[in-house]
C-alpha cells in the first residue's frame, strides 16, 4: 500500500518523526555529554604511565637490570597540585612506575616468539595469536596474584 494514498499519513509521520527525533536527541545528547565528561577520567589515567622519553627508558632499564649501581634515592618525587601532593610523572621521576617498558617487553616477546616459530617452521598467525593469548593470561594472572597478596595483608 502506498503511504501517500492514506489520508493524513504525511501529517502523522512528521509529528512522529519530530517527537521521536526530539526524544532521541534527549537520550543520545545526555549520553554524549556523559561520555565527554567522563572520557578524560578513563584515558588521562593511563597517559600518566606512558609519559617517558629515551633518557628515562635508558636510566630505568639500568636500574631494573643493575639495581646495585643505583646511587640515588628510591623514593618518589612529589609536587603540590591543587592544594594536595601529587607524584611527578615518569618523565620527571626515575622511580615512578610506567607501563611503557612492560608493553615494549611484551611486544618484544611476541616478535621474538614469532621469529622462533618461523625458524622452527611452525609459524602461522594462529600460533602467534596463541602466544599473545598466553602472554596476556600470564600478565593478567600476575596482576591478580599481586592484588590478592597486597589485599590479604590488610586488617579489616
Amino acid at each position: 500500500m502506498n503511504p501517500k494514498s492514506i489520508p493524513f499519513s504525511a501529517a502523522g509521520s512528521g509529528l512522529i518523526r519530530g517527537g521521536l527525533g526530539a526524544y532521541g536527541e534527549k537520550i543520545f545528547g545526555s549520553g554524549s555529554e556523559y561520555v565527554q565528561s567522563n572520557i578524560s577520567k578513563c584515558f588521562s589515567y593511563p597517559q600518566y604511565y606512558f609519559q617517558v622519553n629515551g633518557h628515562y627508558v635508558r636510566n630505568k632499564l639500568k636500574i631494573v637490570l643493575l639495581p646495585f649501581l643505583n646511587r640515588g634515592h628510591w623514593t618518589r618525587i612529589t609536587e603540590p597540585v591543587g592544594g594536595r601532593l601529587s607524584y611527578k610523572p615518569p618523565i620527571n621521576d626515575i622511580n615512578a612506575p610506567d607501563l611503557y617498558i612492560p608493553c615494549m617487553a611484551f611486544a618484544t616477546y611476541l616478535v621474538l616468539s614469532g621469529i622462533s616459530l618461523g625458524l622452527s617452521g611452525k609459524f602461522s598467525p594462529e600460533a602467534l595469536n596463541w602466544q599473545f593469548v598466553k602472554g596476556m593470561i600470564g600478565w593478567f594472572s600476575e596482576v591478580m596474584l599481586l592484588k590478592v597478596s597486597i589485599l590479604s595483608h590488610f586488617k579489616f
